[in-house]
């Protein structure tokens, strides 16, 4: 069998990594800022992404959690911080942050339209750093994640769940509103189209995108270079302004990830954020 721990029927794909274990086991575990605003990074023999969570105690999909102590209280008791491990080879946007993605304008207080949430693990936790005062529209077509992603919403009320197509936005125009940024991974060959007609509705002038290209999906006869780069040529021709590609070497084969503004303002002047 695929061992590992099997995850213990905490379903979802890899299983947990073997349950528990790893960071838990009493090492010492120091909590720094990761230079965007709600990642941190959790230091002991290996470092770990996480972020902090939300539903402390409770895991979305087997992932591990990490507690430390907080500052004390005002009765002199420290209370417990928990945050979640962050998996780069479970997420694009864990996979960019690692491979030093500039920004991925999503801080604490941000809404998010994410297309393409599947079962929502990594909705879980761009809800962890947006908190809050933020919130994550995530848009799934398939029911069966759809069943999934509900059921983390249950607990997290910055996410609001959208079980429709992201290629028909109008359905679901009554749930969004204007959002900061738009997050898509949807893998289908016209993913540039469906991310121009959301930003057309929802994304904001000046506002941003981070947009997840599988390469195989969109041509497999072509080199991935190729096609990032005609990608990067449809996005343009819709008036996003890409600032920076990367790819997710080593945790994804044939991935990049595109950012960047979304109709800018002409001028030069400083936008706010």
């Amino acid at each position: 069998g695929r061992g590992r721990g099997g995850g213990r029927g905490r379903g979802g794909r890899g299983g947990g990594r073997g349950g528990r274990g790893g960071m838990k086991g009493g090492q010492k575990v120091v909590i720094e800022p990761h230079r965007h605003e709600g990642v941190f990074i959790a230091r002991s023999k290996e470092d770990a992404l996480v972020t902090l969570n939300s539903t402390p105690g409770k895991d979305v999909y087997g992932e591990k959690r990490i507690q430390v102590d907080g500052p004390p209280g005002p009765d002199g008791n420290t209370t417990k911080i928990e945050y979640r491990v962050w998996n780069p080879f479970r997420s694009k946007l864990a996979a960019a942050v690692l491979g030093g993605v500039d920004n991925i304008w999503m801080a604490p207080g941000a809404k998010v339209l994410y297309l393409g949430a599947a079962a929502g693990t990594t909705v879980s936790h761009v809800s962890d750093i947006v908190g809050p005062q933020g919130a994550v529209y995530a848009v799934e077509f398939a029911h069966r994640p759809g069943r999934d992603l509900i059921n983390m919403a249950k607990a997290r009320t910055n996410v609001i769940p959208i079980i429709e197509d992201a290629r028909h936005p109008l359905k679901y125009r009554m749930l969004v509103p204007m959002v900061d940024t738009i997050f898509a991974d949807v893998a289908q060959p016209d993913q540039a189209r469906i991310v121009a007609l959301n930003a057309h509705y929802f994304l904001k002038n000046g506002g941003h995108f981070v947009i997840s290209i599988k390469a195989s999906c969109i041509d497999s006869t072509a080199p991935p270079e190729a096609v990032f780069a005609r990608e990067v040529k449809k996005l343009q021709t819709e008036q996003f302004k890409p600032a920076e590609q990367l790819t997710l070497e080593p945790y994804e084969r044939d991935h990049a990830v595109v950012v960047g503004a979304y109709r800018p303002p002409k001028k030069a002047k400083k936008s706010e954020g």
